[in-house]
Formats: C-alpha cells, sequence, structure tokens
C-alpha cells in the first residue's frame, strides 16, 4: 500500500530532575550538598532517506519520542542525556508542524533537520551552594520536552514527471526505458500510485492518469500532481489511438493549469506513443498539429527497441542541458 500522507505526533524528551544530596565520606559526616543537575531530554530530528514506501511502514507507528534525560544523582554527578530520535520520512517530504504552522523539506539523501527541542535538565542542590546559604535544599525538575502534531506531505523529487489520459501508455513506457516495474494493463487507471525509475541517474515518474475535471475530483482526482511540482520536465504521453489528440492535449493542460504551482509552466515535451498502432502518415500529421501547441514533439513504440533507444538518448540530452 503506497501511502503520500500521513499525521504523527513527535514528543522531545523531558529533561531529569536535579537532586537533593549531601556528601558523605567517612571522617566527614556532612560534607555539604552534591546532588547534581538532570541531564538534557532527546532532540527529535526528520531525516531524510530514498525511499517512499517508508511512509506506509510507519502509518501504524503514529508516536515518536526520544528518550528523557536522567536524574542528577549524588557525589555531583549530572544525569545522562537522553538519546536523540531520527524520523525517517522518505526524500520529498513537506513537514508542517501543526501547532505553529512552521513547515520543513527534506530535500536530500540524509539531511536531518531539527523539529524539536529536548527539556533543559533541572538543577541539583549543589548549584544553589553560596557563602550565604551552605546548606542548599532547593532543586528544580526537569523541563518538558517539545512536542506536537506534524503533518507529513509526500512530494517526489524527480528529473522528469509522466503525465497523460489513462491508457497513455505511460508506464509501459517507464519499464521500457528503466528498470521499474509498474503495473500495465489495458484498463483504465491500472496505475493507482505513482512509479519510479533510474534513468542514467535521472530519476523518473509515472503518476496515475488524469481525466478532464481531475481537477475537481473527478477519475482519481489530482492529488498525485504534487508529485510531479518539483520535476525539471514534465513527459505530457499522448497516444495515436486518440484521433483528436489536440483535444486530449488540452485537456490534460488545463488540468494541469488549474492544479497551480507553476506545473503549467515547466519545460514540456510532448510524446505520441503507441506509434505501432498507426500509419506514418497519420503520424506526422498528428506531429504537426500538436507542433502547433508546443514545437519539442517526439514519438516512441516500446515494440521497438530501436524506437526506445532513439528516444531514451533525445530525452537524456535534453536533460544533460539543464
Amino acid at each position: 500500500m503506497f501511502v503520500d500522507e500521513l499525521t504523527i505526533h513527535m514528543r522531545a524528551g523531558k529533561g531529569g530532575d536535579g537532586v537533593v544530596s549531601w556528601h558523605h565520606e567517612h571522617s566527614k559526616e556532612y560534607g555539604g550538598p552534591d546532588g547534581g543537575n538532570g541531564g538534557k531530554g532527546g532532540d527529535v530530528y526528520a531525516e531524510a532517506v530514498r525511499d517512499i514506501g517508508i511512509l506506509a511502514k510507519e502509518r501504524f507507528e503514529k508516536e515518536f519520542a526520544a528518550e528523557d534525560g536522567e536524574n542528577g544523582r549524588g557525589w555531583s554527578q549530572q544525569g545522562a542525556s537522553g538519546e536523540d530520535i531520527y524520523v525517517k520520512l522518505p526524500v520529498g517530504s513537506v513537514v508542517t508542524n501543526l501547532s505553529t504552522g512552521q513547515q520543513i523539506e527534506l530535500l536530500s539523501e540524509g539531511e536531518k533537520i531539527l523539529v524539536l527541542k529536548g527539556g533543559r535538565g533541572g538543577l541539583g542542590n549543589e548549584h544553589f551552594k553560596a557563602s550565604t546559604n551552605v546548606t542548599p535544599k532547593e532543586w528544580t525538575p526537569g523541563k518538558e520536552g517539545e512536542e506536537a502534531d506534524f503533518h507529513v506531505e509526500l512530494r517526489l523529487v524527480a528529473d522528469v514527471g509522466f503525465v497523460g489520459l489513462p491508457n497513455a501508455g505511460k508506464s509501459s513506457l517507464l519499464n521500457a526505458l528503466t528498470r521499474a516495474q509498474a503495473k500495465v494493463g489495458s484498463y483504465q487507471f491500472t496505475t493507482l500510485e505513482p512509479n519510479l525509475g533510474e534513468m542514467h541517474g535521472f530519476i523518473l515518474a509515472d503518476i496515475p492518469g488524469l481525466i478532464e475535471g481531475a481537477s475537481e475530483g473527478k477519475g482519481l482526482g489530482d492529488k498525485f500532481l504534487r508529485h510531479i511540482t518539483r520535476t525539471r520536465t514534465i513527459l505530457h504521453c499522448i497516444s495515436v489511438e486518440n484521433e483528436d489528440v489536440a483535444s486530449v492535449y488540452d485537456t490534460i493542460r488545463t488540468e494541469l493549469k488549474k492544479h497551480g504551482e507553476g506545473l503549467d509552466e515547466k519545460e514540456e515535451l510532448i510524446v505520441l506513443t503507441k506509434t505501432d498502432e498507426t500509419t506514418p502518415e497519420d503520424l506526422e500529421k498528428k506531429i504537426k498539429i500538436l507542433k502547433k501547441k508546443n514545437p519539442r514533439v517526439t514519438s516512441v513504440t516500446i515494440l521497438d527497441d530501436g524506437s526506445v533507444t532513439a528516444f531514451k538518448n533525445e530525452l537524456i540530452k535534453l536533460l544533460q542541458k539543464k
């Protein structure tokens, strides 16, 4: 099961309490105050990992807590600080503190960002020793750590985002270009969740097909469009099986514009797919129609290795220019 948003609770550790203690030795029964301070509570960090499935693993564990600090001890011993906790989230996550509205973004693997601070340790009675207070009985408790609910929204970080109507051949093309094993079928909405593939160091993302009205919730809606808001290039797939390719193009472009976040302003490459299903004359005609919309138009069939190789080289050349 693919999960791309989640609400979790995080809690930093409480600081340990300071203590009241008196120094005892064989020759000196009351040697003065020696109560140590409490240890600091552990902090909470968000850590970016390259695993888009990790939210599915964590959907049952809604509580993440750092370790509390230890209480102080006699003989002037300070309590140990609590262990920090690193909450692993996918690269591309937008993490929102629901209490403050503050947002952070995890954009690179291994990145660690502090989200909650642990509580300060309390003071032991030795801290209060002074010439005017030689037998202090004062001590302070440890402070509570910060805690909050966080909403985590995954937005994939990819070089290319595939868009198009259902059955535009996006998943098949992703499989042909990469080692992805995206599900392929002859019915609408075969793709129910984003698929990723790697091509010569570039990340390609295939999202579920869009239909007219997706921005208003029709079909699978446009919830998956968030995953291509960070892509460098939009690969607009249109099957040659469509008679009116201009209308199909306009439908998808309208949904991109309605979604916003600059999707309709990204660099776009139109690719006519399934070219084995038509004649060279019909293909040329449809290419000319689409070039009036965007001069950057190409074509491919996954049934011809030469066609796939040529398309791959063209796509790599485009990406290397950026």
